[in-house]
């Protein structure tokens, strides 16, 4: 036996440390015991912050900066509050509806000054590349695209699906770069595509050239007249409950050589990772998949490579638009955001400045980005 194994055999006995799903009934129970504890510890501060407690944001980076490391080497399964986090669940798209309420469907003008909005660069939600040296938000922005093109190997003519297009900035930025190939969006949510559609009208935009199409709906109703080159997916399988089901409707609309990007938040922890906090107020049901998850679910689709992506390049994200939503103040205190803006102002700050340090703890190397290139399984 090897000590690796040797180690796992003990480790189902011992709460709190190791895989969660290998526990012995007593292990496990102690262990979620401990997770309601810290659950409840975790909504207290976050809930007292939210409501007006004034602590400066060098108190909240430092207590993250100490607690995180903690868990993500030694005690992960305390960052899975929910037993649902631990394992797939039924539904492709989870809490779709209320995550639009809670997180895509915010007023635009607030998500165009927090995000950045250029010519060329629509608003992004997800991580930008900092590694390759970009001097600001826009240019990891494009960096970070420049390297998808490469590792989905795009190719001038291919017909691309964007699964979860969000405002249309991959599209829009890789049809100026290919003056042939043809996109899709695929969007939940209507205030995204409503974007999408003005730009669509917008002679100064890639979107209107023609070449892409916009659907608005989930992936389980999707029907196309044709089957894809390449399928790329930013960002979006955060918000995936069911990774087996997802990939085989993928797959059915993949092209026989065709090939899958995914790229998402992901920890290189023995289990995916959730928190009370963000299901309740920025992702509902949302989870961050174990860096193995993908590759574990070859089944329809699998996985030819993949990358781990530095959490420095995350954290540097967060950290940006935080300070690009403190300057926005003056522009977006007005807007209605279904609260009074000062709670929601708190909301915010307390997600950005907890993202921004736990994708910098333990050196960006537990909490990160996976990236993963796939192909028919067969």
């Amino acid at each position: 036996m090897s000590t690796n194994t040797a180690l796992q055999d003990f480790e189902k006995y011992i709460p709190l440390v190791g895989d969660v799903n290998t526990k012995t009934t007593l292990a496990y129970k102690t262990t979620r015991g401990a997770v309601q504890v810290v659950n409840t510890i975790q909504m207290a501060v976050a809930e007292a912050y939210i409501n007006g407690l004034e602590v400066p944001d060098s108190v909240l980076q430092g207590l993250f900066d100490t607690c995180m490391p903690i868990f993500f080497k030694y005690f992960p399964s305390l960052l899975a509050p929910y037993e649902w986090v631990l394992k797939e669940t039924e539904h492709i798209a989870e809490e779709s509806q209320e995550l639009m309420k809670v997180q895509y469907d915010l007023p635009q003008t607030m998500l165009n000054t927090m995000l950045g909005e250029s010519k060329l660069i629509y608003p992004k939600y997800s991580m930008g590349l900092w590694e390759k040296g970009a001097l600001n938000l826009e240019q990891s922005q494009i960096q970070m695209i420049d390297d998808v093109i490469e590792k989905l190997d795009i190719k001038d003519g291919d017909e691309i699906l964007d699964f979860g297009c969000g405002w249309g900035c991959v599209p829009n930025y890789i049809l100026s770069k290919f003056p042939n190939v043809r996109f899709t969006g695929l969007n939940l949510s209507h205030e995204q595509c409503e974007y999408i559609r003005h730009k669509m009208q917008d002679s100064e935009s890639y979107l209107s050239s023609g070449r892409f199409t916009l659907y608005e709906g989930n992936l389980n109703d999707a029907k196309f007249e044709t089957k894809f080159d390449k399928i790329l997916s930013i960002g979006v399988f955060c918000h995936v409950g069911n990774l087996t089901k997802s990939f085989e409707k993928l797959a059915s609309l993949l092209k026989d050589n065709g090939k899958v990007f995914i790229h998402i938040i992901t920890v290189r922890t023995p289990n995916n990772i959730s928190s009370v906090y963000t299901h309740k107020y920025i992702f509902p049901q949302g989870r961050y998949w174990n860096y193995d998850a993908i590759p574990s679910h070859d089944k329809d689709l699998k996985t030819i490579q993949k990358w781990y992506l530095n959490g420095f390049n995350y954290s540097k994200t967060f950290a940006t638009w935080l300070i690009n939503f403190d300057k926005s103040q003056a522009i977006v205190k007005d807007l209605n955001y279904g609260m009074e803006y000062a709670k929601f102002r708190r909301i915010w700050r307390f997600y950005l400045i907890w993202f921004s340090r736990n994708f910098a703890s333990c050196d960006g190397e537990y909490n990160g980005n996976g990236q993963y290139l796939m192909t028919h399984a067969s």
